[in-house]
């Protein structure tokens, strides 16, 4: 089995300015620059047989490469906070994209995604924050502004849960946007 999830690659001069957002907010876990990625949809645990599947299917997309930035800062979880993250600023061209890879999802048999796409980069995952807290880290960062980088593939990665520290996230195939 392979827990797969399509992204874009966040580039890697954009690291540092996310790297300094991750202050000042108790609970948090905060991930490694590595890590950080724009899921575009998250397909879950699948059979080798279904991922050799999904990854013809995420070679069928077409788009063309698009601009992307960061703007702002957010938060999930309701009465608890369960991870903090950078805004992506949207585009009918991301929301295509993503809608893309969930029509791949579908075609494949997976049931829709319930949740609302909100393009974002997690910074960490919160375990007991208050809200308050979140809500003042996330006032602290709100002005954060990254600048625009050209969306010209996106890849289709594997997680791996690790005994100790953040899960691992492999790129097992790349797909180019044209």
């Amino acid at each position: 089995m392979y827990r797969l999830f399509a992204a874009l690659p966040v580039p890697e001069d954009l690291h540092e300015g996310l790297l300094a957002l991750q202050d000042a907010l108790p609970g948090a876990s905060w991930r490694p620059a590595e890590n950080f990625h724009i899921t575009l949809r998250f397909f879950g645990d699948l059979s080798h047989a279904e991922a050799r599947d999904l990854d013809e299917l995420l070679g069928d997309i077409r788009c063309a490469p698009f601009e992307v930035s960061l703007e702002g800062t957010g938060w999930f979880g309701r009465r608890e906070p369960t991870a903090v993250w950078a805004r992506v600023r949207e585009s009918d061209e991301l929301r295509g994209l993503s809608a893309q890879c969930e029509r791949a999802a579908r075609r494949l048999g997976l049931e829709p995604d319930r949740r609302p796409f909100t393009p974002h980069v997690t910074l960490a995952y919160c375990h007991a924050t208050l809200p308050d807290d979140a809500r003042l880290w996330m006032e602290k960062h709100h002005t954060y502004r990254s600048g625009p980088f050209i969306a010209d593939s996106f890849h289709l990665y594997s997680s791996h849960t690790m005994k100790s520290g953040p899960s691992r996230y492999v790129a097992e195939a790349d797909y180019v946007l044209a």
